[in-house]
C-alpha cells in the first residue's frame, strides 16, 4: 500500500481535489488558507498513520509469534521502516508530480517510533485476566501449571 500511495495517483493535486470536494460540502465558504493547512495536515498525518501501521506489522513479523515487545525488536523494527521511508522517498524523486522530502521521512519514522512505543507500553503494563502470564492464546492452550 505505502508504494501505491507514493505514486502520482495521490500527487498533491489529486488528493486534493477531492478533500476540496468534502471540504466545501461541510463549509461552501471555505478559505484556500484554510483548505491548504487543511489539505497539509491530512496529507502528513497519512504518512505518520501509515507507518505507524507499518511499523506494528513489522512488529509481528519480527516477533514471530511470541508475544510482548522487546527492544531489539523494536529497534529492528525502527531500523527497516526508517530504510523503507528512505527508500520511498527516492522512489517518488523519480515519480512525476511527487517530490523526496526529508521532513517526509522524519514525519515516517516518527509514526514507527510511536507505533513502538504503543507496544512497549501495552506489554509493560503485564499479564491481563484474559492472558493470563504463560498462556498461549494463539493456539488456545492453557497455561502449564
Amino acid at each position: 500500500m505505502i508504494w501505491i500511495f507514493s505514486t502520482a495517483l495521490f500527487a498533491s493535486d489529486n488528493t486534493g481535489r477531492y478533500l476540496l470536494r468534502i471540504l466545501r460540502w461541510f463549509d461552501p465558504e471555505i478559505s484556500m488558507a484554510t483548505y491548504l493547512w487543511i489539505h497539509g495536515i491530512v496529507r502528513k498525518g497519512s504518512h505518520f498513520a501509515e507507518y505507524f501501521v507499518f511499523s506494528l506489522l513489522l512488529l509481528r513479523g519480527i516477533r514471530a509469534g511470541q508475544h510482548g515487545w522487546r527492544l531489539g525488536w523494536g529497534l529492528a523494527t525502527l531500523a527497516i521502516a526508517a530504510a523503507y521511508a528512505s527508500l520511498d522517498e527516492v522512489h517518488q524523486a523519480f515519480v512525476p508530480q511527487r517530490t523526496a522530502s526529508v521532513m517526509d521521512v522524519s514525519i515516517n519514522i516518527a509514526g514507527a517510533a510511536a507505533a513502538q512505543l504503543l507496544a512497549w507500553w501495552h506489554s509493560s503494563r503485564g499479564p491481563t485476566p484474559e492472558k493470563p502470564a504463560g498462556a498461549r492464546v494463539a493456539d488456545g492452550l492453557e497455561p502449564a501449571e
